[in-house]
């Protein structure tokens, strides 16, 4: 059964004012009409906050913040950091080393 996800097009315009490509394997797709900052900002937030290559990303409902959360592994220095970025607000939420059991 094939699932239909709406999105406006506001939660997918990026920082450049270009519609940004939503990964078809995005974790969460479904919340993106729930947010105010596209994927693509969120991205670039991680990165100023952790400069680093994303190895995975997922938009999730979590404590903190507004309770919508861009969450974002990023592998730099050989480390895996997970980046949290509220959906609402834009604010980084949480930058640390993964744990041994990472999410």
């Amino acid at each position: 059964m094939r699932k239909l996800i709406l999105v406006t097009a506001a939660a997918l315009i990026g920082a450049t004012g270009a519609i940004a490509a939503i990964p078809a394997h995005f974790a969460g797709a479904s919340l993106l009409p729930m947010t105010r900052v596209s994927l693509a900002q969120a991205r670039k937030t991680a990165l100023t906050a952790r400069p680093g290559a994303i190895t995975d990303q997922e938009l999730e409902k979590e404590g903190g913040g507004t309770g919508l959360r861009y969450s974002f592994d990023i592998k730099a220095n050989g480390k895996t950091f997970e980046v949290g970025v509220d959906g609402r607000t834009g604010k980084v939420l949480e930058n640390k080393a993964e744990g041994a059991n990472p999410d």
